[in-house]
């Protein structure tokens, strides 16, 4: 009965598939509002400088700390998933989201704005993980790969629009961060958008089902074939369906971390690979272009509004790269693409660490210097969207053995928070002691990722997850 199942669900083709798209990008709005959070302080950071008086370590923490609030959300949404459901989850995301957008909007001092970013943070962490995990309980296997999809591009898609309304706002302000619009300066303005995309998410959450896969493990086989003939079809075999999922669930091994432990030094080996390439994505810098670029470019001689266009413009690019790393993925393979895109990013970072270090002349980069480090930044972001962005996601979904996956899984992720805030706590600082230095060190970085491709990271395309280990 299982076999044929699977074979039922394998050739699932529902009858309103329109639907089913609408019930993948209604959850994977919740991607829209992690790249839309996570990037829509970058039109901030000097407003708040201006306005508390900080240096740039302080600074710098005000901006890191909501990765704080994003490895503790991601942390613990699949427990609570687990307990109350992944709707109520992507409810309780949005709140999150609206909260810190209206708390993030109006706030009394230094202190509550890194409060309200931890909020919005644990709404990020919640959405990273929510999100990819109900659409593959959701999408019928044959469209599982695109429907999936739909949360990388929700990111980037969130990340572009950021900079957009960042951008509006600030020709509205006439190009002033601090300018006065609506009674509020220009950067509470932006942060305070967010609530209305949130608000969205949540009245989405309303009008999507339940995963099948949680309603089974909550004793509601009933509701569970309902939903399971909205999104698979209602010719399959239901009864048959549902006690696949029963089976599969009962049969599943519950990684722990003690099951990662093994080798030399703590982990098994697979696993500090899976954790030297969340470690690699994170410190080229790429989270700089996304927190830092307007800041980066006003201090080589960039008015406002314009380095609010190309943080924009960037983020296009990001878009772009990622449609392309969706195309190539499955017919190039994981690996060779994470080559290309490293030998790309040291072209960029590198070309951007000469352009940086060349002296400001009359508080700007001389022009021949700043073309060339605002085509290398364009270069850089397209080169890591279309590799590392994506298929370091890919392998941690596909390298490990069954039995530690989703542990390991855990870990790398955990790492890449870890790292990411490294890079995102560090900049303020760096760039102050020396630009074309902390790129230099983004430069090494990108380079070291090529070897330890080569020699540590084994192809995943094609192999079935039972083959791993």
């Amino acid at each position: 009965m299982t076999t044929t199942a699977s074979q039922s669900a394998r050739e699932a083709h529902p009858e309103h598939l329109g639907h089913v798209i609408f019930i993948a990008a209604a959850a994977a709005m919740g991607g829209f509002l992690f790249g839309y959070d996570s990037s829509v302080i970058n039109g901030a950071v000097e407003a708040i400088r201006s306005r508390y008086g900080i240096g740039s370590a302080a600074l710098a923490q005000v901006i890191a700390i909501a990765l704080i609030g994003c490895a503790i959300g991601a942390a613990t949404a699949g427990r609570i998933a687990d307990r109350i459901g992944r709707i109520r989850c992507m409810q309780i995301a949005a709140v999150l989201f609206t909260i810190s957008a209206v708390g993030s909007a109006l706030p009394f001092a230094l202190w509550d704005l890194a409060f309200w970013r931890i909020i919005g943070g644990f709404a990020i962490g919640m959405a990273s993980v929510i999100g990819p995990a109900y659409i593959a309980e959701v999408a019928p296997p044959a469209y599982r790969g695109r429907l999936g999809s739909f949360q990388q591009a929700a990111i980037v898609v969130g990340i572009a629009v950021s900079q957009l309304v960042n951008w509006g706002i600030l020709n509205a302000a006439h190009g002033d961060q601090r300018g006065r619009l609506m009674g509020l300066e220009a950067w509470q303005v932006m942060l305070g958008v967010m609530v209305i995309p949130a608000v969205l998410y949540g009245l989405l959450s309303f009008a999507i089902p339940e995963s099948p896969r949680y309603l089974i493990s909550a004793g509601k086989d009933e509701t569970a074939r309902a939903v399971l003939a909205e999104v698979e079809g209602e010719h399959i075999d239901l009864n048959a369906r549902v006690a696949e999922i029963e089976h599969a669930m009962r049969s599943e091994h519950k990684s722990t971390f003690k099951d990662l432990l093994g080798g030399g030094f703590l982990f098994r080996p697979i696993v500090w690979v899976g954790i030297g390439l969340s470690v690699f994505q994170q410190f080229v810098g790429i989270n700089v272009a996304f927190y830092y670029s307007s800041t980066l470019w006003q201090s080589v001689g960039v008015d406002p509004t314009a380095s609010f266009f190309y943080s924009f413009t960037t983020s296009i690019i990001n878009i772009i790269g990622t449609v392309i790393a969706m195309i190539f993925v499955d017919r190039i393979g994981r690996k060779p693409l994470a080559l290309i895109g490293s030998t790309g990013m040291v072209v960029g970072l590198g070309l951007e660490a000469w352009a940086f270090s060349h002296p400001l002349v009359d508080g700007r980069l001389p022009a021949t210097q700043g073309w060339v480090a605002l085509v290398a930044a364009h270069l850089f972001v397209l080169f890591f969207a279309l590799s590392w962005g994506v298929v370091v996601w890919v392998f941690l979904g596909e390298m490990f053995p069954n039995r530690i996956r989703a542990a390991a899984l855990g870990v790398a992720a955990s790492a890449q928070w870890i790292a990411n805030w490294a890079i995102t706590a560090s900049f303020p600082s760096l760039a102050d002691w020396n630009l074309s230095g902390t790129y230099v060190i983004y430069t090494v970085f990108a380079a070291l990722s090529i070897p330890f491709t080569l020699k540590f990271v084994k192809e995943t395309k094609g192999k079935a997850l039972e083959e791993m280990g």
